[in-house]
């Protein structure tokens, strides 16, 4: 029995860095991401979502954060700054006016914007850290698991209103719009449990299971979303954000 529970922990454990290592790497991408999505709109002759001069100074402040968190270096101050780095950058995106979405595709990119900023403060809370020293702060943690539970409502949304993400999953579906309208229901209960804080471990540990086919089969869909719906490089952003999702999902379902 000690030597079952010994094991369990030790996968716990590193289920745990696992998800940390997935959330605080995704600054990276996101920077790498939008690059190339600069140079993909370059072609075009297309603004980016920030003025070129604040969008590099938005990069070095991700990337400072980033390799802080990487190396466990005042983790919980920098997954507090990356949060707040990554909403102002949203929010000056928004504002700015310079590239103009479908509906749909707002709620897409929002969306995982808001899950990843509450995945950081999850992170800042102090879950996920292997050696803790200091007293998690429930109030971060519970902030961060409802900007999960919005993400999941807006997931359910786009299963009812938006034509692209059911197209999207009723490709990959077995059973058809049947288990399209339980996949809505089940986003709904999960978001519920996480805006309620009730049941809050298990409803991760569900969504971490839902994730990877997700993104492998929806998100990783390059051939439909790239025909004339998502720029290729945003595409590949919000992979990253999903990648990152599932992290801070991860930390909540071992660590929670």
């Amino acid at each position: 029995m000690a030597a079952g529970r010994g094991w369990r922990r030790r996968a716990l454990r590193l289920l745990t860095a696992g998800g940390a290592v997935l959330l605080t790497r995704f600054p990276f991408w996101h920077c790498f991401s939008g690059l190339l999505l600069c140079a993909e709109r370059a072609d075009g002759r297309r603004k980016p979502d920030i003025p070129i001069p604040y969008l590099y100074v938005d990069m070095g402040v991700a990337v400072l954060c980033a390799s802080f968190m990487s190396f466990g270096v005042k983790r919980r101050w920098f997954a507090l700054g990356a949060a707040l780095q990554l909403a102002v950058a949203t929010y000056a995106a928004h504002v700015g006016g310079h590239v103009h979405y479908g509906d749909w595709l707002k709620v897409r990119m929002y969306s995982r914007t808001i899950a990843i900023i509450g995945g950081f403060l999850i992170l800042a809370s102090g879950a996920g850290e292997l050696y803790r020293q200091k007293p998690r702060s429930r109030s971060l943690q519970s902030t961060g698991q409802v900007f999960l539970g919005i993400y999941l409502i807006c997931q359910a949304y786009s299963l009812q209103h938006s034509r692209e993400d059911r197209l999207a999953y009723l490709d990959h579906l077995l059973g058809g719009e049947l288990a399209l309208q339980l996949l809505f229901v089940l986003y709904a209960l999960l978001a519920l449990a996480f805006l309620s804080g009730c049941y809050v471990r298990a409803a991760a540990q569900v969504l971490a299971v839902l994730l990877p086919p997700a993104i492998l089969l929806i998100d990783g869909n390059l051939g439909y979303w790239h025909a004339g719906r998502v720029e290729f490089w945003n595409q590949m952003k919000l992979i990253g954000q999903s990648v990152g999702i599932f992290g801070a999902v991860v930390i909540l379902a071992t660590d929670g």
